[in-house]
């Protein structure tokens, strides 16, 4: 049994309006030293059979099937 691990956030060159957000409500509770915050999705999914090599290359299609809008998201995933 496998676990794989999954990172989703916006790319770098889209705004994170959510993130601006909640960086902005943190400046205003006294937070001041938030200087950037990016709100992303994490997810973790236990996976049967096959090696890690594999079964990364099915969970990166996954992403760019479902999980993900690689449109505007970048993913990173890690197999354990």
């Amino acid at each position: 049994m496998a676990k794989a691990k999954i990172h989703i956030t916006l790319k770098k060159t889209i705004m994170d309006a959510q993130g601006q957000t909640v960086q902005n409500a943190l400046h205003s509770l006294g937070y001041k030293e938030v200087e950037g915050l990016r709100i992303g999705k994490y997810l973790e999914m236990e996976l049967d059979g096959g090696d890690a090599a594999s079964l990364k290359t099915r969970v990166e299609e996954m992403c760019a099937k479902l999980l993900a809008n690689p449109i505007i998201e970048e993913y990173k995933v890690v197999i354990e």
